[in-house]
């Protein structure tokens, strides 16, 4: 069963991870084996023994002991075995997690949600039965070697009988590999299905329930179900094939070693122990039927290894050992930058250029790669093509631990790890103290303590609507700091006074940050020192909010069209980039200098 080179390291990587354990499996189930190979001989020795009336009582409780001995082994091969599958599948589920997580987004863009939990929950825990199966299946080897060794040492003739079906049984082995490999292969993909089908079910619960669509999206999910069926039967199939016609197969050899040891017995060549000895050695070396059990065993957790390897084809970004200048004021460069989504050129050689300590507000149609160039500029994604420096030093040549510290950033849907609230703002890298005075920048401190246990409130337990998680978002990012904050679309849940509050905080002198924000709405992008108009992939226009707000295009971003006179930052409080009163214009009185430059 061929296997790639990233499958073969992985399982090769989850042996030597618990190799004392593969190695004391192995031993015990030969032990074992040997014990079972024993134990025809001395029944043999002790009948004929009992036969002549000779001292049998040594060999039979040389017999009881082997017996005891095999029972003992059997119970320890199932320990090791059980132990050996649950460290391996652990192993493997840290190895694949890491792995997605070092990739990022990327991961979810090829394989889905559900597919990737599918494959770390499901294959990990059949490829994690991997070592455990080869250490079974060599002592599964053994014991019908063993078996045709001893029957040559009770005559060559014996050996000779049973060989003569090998090739029967090797072809019907190399069958089963085969054809139990495409099976699972089958199984593994049309699970994979169902699993991604219905993790976007759930993530669209409310949407489905609104839409009286249950039952559409039920069938849906188990569309996948009668393919998953036709391979769970089709493993079946072959294993009952296989093993059909190994019965057909093993008692004709049987027969054939029995026949010739009564007739060796009638030319006083053999005892009747041997005979004895000879028939229970044919039985072991004939028994296809354990070998098939742990064969197919084996064939389904390499398969399911397989599925993981491919999650860890998709390589993770590579980091530098360069550093940022220590006292850098968090200078912004976009160079060139291209960025493909499939076939669509979404950025297309994007320059652009944000001052230190400035705020830029990027805006654009949807679909415009507002999301996208937020991600290249806090390195979520590479570009294909340009380069994006921070301090003038290229992103992807800094340290992951440098380049994380300097980069803060805040989503649209920020996810609340973590076991409390407190954890969730600090994720292990902020003092109490901060992780406070960033919930009150944010706006969060308030609803946080009226929770029942305040910051130490379980984040399952704390019913927090879509702004206030917004709120945390940012107080999380507020609390890491860093020289450059990315904020995609991370007020865009906040009522009009909470957001006037917190955009006065991110634009004001609270930060001397960098700041890069994705902004929806006129008044956020009013407070801007720049803003910067994706269109088409390109930057449009770059300037404030002013001066393109004489733009029909422009205004049109905002939904609102030429001279409609629409107050956008008029009667919500004076803030940078507005002005009170009615009827202002937004944008009016905005800053424009020091402001962020287009390397066109």
């Amino acid at each position: 069963m061929p296997m790639d080179r990233t499958t073969g390291e992985l399982l090769g990587s989850a042996t030597r991870h618990s190799g004392s354990r593969c190695v004391a499996l192995a031993l015990v189930s030969v032990a074992a084996t040997g014990a079972g190979l024993l134990l025809p001989a001395a029944l043999g020795r002790a009948l004929d023994l009992l036969l002549t009336h000779g001292p049998a009582t040594r060999w039979v409780l040389c017999c009881a002991a082997l017996v005891l001995l095999l029972a003992l082994l059997d119970a320890g091969e199932t320990v090791l075995a059980g132990t050996l599958d649950a460290r391996t599948t652990a192993f493997l589920r840290r190895r694949i997690i890491g792995h997605v997580l070092a990739v990022g987004p990327r991961a979810t863009d090829r394989f889905g949600a559900g597919d990737l939990v599918a494959r770390v929950v499901g294959s990990a825990a059949q490829a994690g039965t991997a070592p455990g199966a080869r250490a079974a299946l060599l002592a599964a080897l053994a014991g019908p070697v063993g078996a045709v060794a001893a029957l040559a040492l009770i005559d060559p003739w014996l050996a000779a009988v049973l060989l003569t079906g090998a090739p029967v049984l090797t072809l019907l082995l190399r069958s089963l590999a085969r054809d139990t490999s495409a099976c699972v292969a089958d199984y593994l993909r049309a699970q994979g299905r169902i699993a991604a089908a219905l993790t976007e079910a759930v993530g669209g619960a409310r949407t489905i329930r609104a839409a009286g669509t249950t039952a559409r999206d039920t069938a849906r999910i188990l569309r996948p179900l009668p393919e998953l069926s036709r391979a769970g039967r089709g493993m079946w199939r072959v294993q009952g094939r296989a093993a059909a016609r190994a019965t057909a197969v093993a008692p004709l050899l049987h027969l054939g070693v029995v026949a010739v040891a009564g007739l060796l017995l009638t030319r006083h060549r053999l005892s009747p122990g041997d005979v004895l000895a000879a028939s229970r050695y044919a039985v072991l070396a004939t028994g296809v039927g354990v070998m098939v059990g742990q064969l197919s065993g084996l064939v389904r957790s390499r398969t399911a290894a397989t599925r993981l390897g491919e999650v860890l084809t998709e390589p993770a970004p590579p980091y530098g050992d360069r550093g940022l200048p220590p006292d850098g004021p968090g200078r912004l460069e976009l160079r060139g930058v291209t960025a493909r989504r499939g076939d669509r050129t979404v950025l297309d050689r994007v320059d652009l250029v944000v001052p230190g300590g400035t705020t830029l507000a990027v805006v654009g149609r949807s679909g415009a790669g507002k999301s996208l160039l937020a991600a290249l500029a806090g390195r979520l994604a590479d570009p294909d093509g340009g380069e994006v420096l921070l301090d003038g030093v290229p992103l992807s040549a800094l340290p992951r631990t440098e380049l994380r510290a300097a980069i803060s950033q805040a989503f649209d849907r920020p996810a609340l790890l973590g076991t409390t609230i407190e954890d969730t703002v600090s994720l292990g890298h902020a003092s109490p103290a901060r992780v406070r005075e960033a919930a009150r920048t944010a706006r969060a401190d308030d609803f946080v303590r009226r929770l029942p246990d305040g910051y130490a409130t379980p984040c399952a337990d704390a019913p927090h609507s879509g702004g206030e998680a917004q709120r945390l978002g940012l107080a999380r990012a507020f609390a890491h700091g860093g020289r450059l904050l990315i904020l995609d679309d991370a007020l865009s849940s906040l009522d009009t006074i909470t957001e006037r509050q917190v955009t006065q905080a991110v634009f004001g002198r609270t930060t001397t940050a960098t700041r890069l924000v994705v902004a929806h709405r006129a008044s956020t992008a009013a407070r801007a020192d720049a803003v910067a108009w994706l269109d088409g992939g390109r930057v449009r226009a770059l300037g404030t909010h002013a001066e393109l707000w004489r733009t029909a295009g422009y205004r049109a971003v905002f939904g609102t069209g030429a001279g409609t006179g629409v107050t956008t930052g008029a009667g919500t409080g004076s803030g940078p980039g507005e002005r009170a009163g009615s009827g202002a214009q937004p944008g009016a009185g905005a800053k424009a200098a020091p402001g962020p430059e287009t390397r066109r």
